[in-house]
């Protein structure tokens, strides 16, 4: 049984890369697991650059944004892949009648893009459904205030997709729905 447990840990392969020299604790940590996903976990909102490197040494080009929250890329950057395009209205997507809701997030999950970057663990990418020539476009947005108790909010968000490429640089602009957490109120009986 021990034999199984050592095969297993040695099939994971973790890279944890400072971005600075020094630094206590490192900017990310890339971790690939035994179904070949690779997990991105952020601590330190720095060098996307050392970050897109680690990636592409993996097998994944990607193009990595930071920005602070309440900001976003207002251009669209590069062409959506073929099958990306869900066409949902705004009425659909800000629903909140369960049926339209669970209809939208099938249509969603449905796409490349949804299968290829997932919020798992922080951020789980699946290299098997990122095709040659696309990159994994990444946005991460950061709130640079702790949410509380007494100051609810999100402590960071990101949106992630593939595209044909080539990225242009983002335009950054206001988001002002970043800081929404939606309804908050638990439901009957809990």
């Amino acid at each position: 049984m021990l034999g199984g447990a050592v095969a297993a840990a040695a099939s994971v392969l973790a890279v944890a890369v400072p971005a600075l020299t020094g630094s206590a604790q490192p900017a990310y940590a890339l971790t690939k697991n035994p179904d070949g996903s690779i997990n991105l976990k952020i601590h330190d909102f720095r060098d996307p650059e050392s970050l897109e490197g680690d990636l592409a040494t993996m097998g994944v080009p990607a193009d990595i944004t930071y920005l602070p929250l309440g900001k976003r890329c207002g251009n669209t950057r590069a062409p959506f892949v073929e099958g990306d395009q869900v066409h949902v209205d705004e009425g659909e997507l800000s629903s909140k009648d369960p049926s339209v809701r669970a209809k939208t997030r099938q249509l969603l999950e449905k796409s490349p893009s949804f299968r290829a970057i997932r919020p798992k663990n922080g951020i789980t990418i699946y290299p098997r459904f990122i095709e040659p020539g696309q990159i994994a476009m990444i946005e991460v947005m950061e709130n640079p205030v702790e949410p509380s108790v007494e100051r609810p909010g999100v402590a960071w968000e990101f949106s992630g997709r593939l595209t044909s490429g080539p990225v242009e640089p983002c335009q950054v602009v206001d988001d002002p729905s970043a800081t929404e957490i939606g309804d908050a109120t638990p439901p009957p009986g809990s």
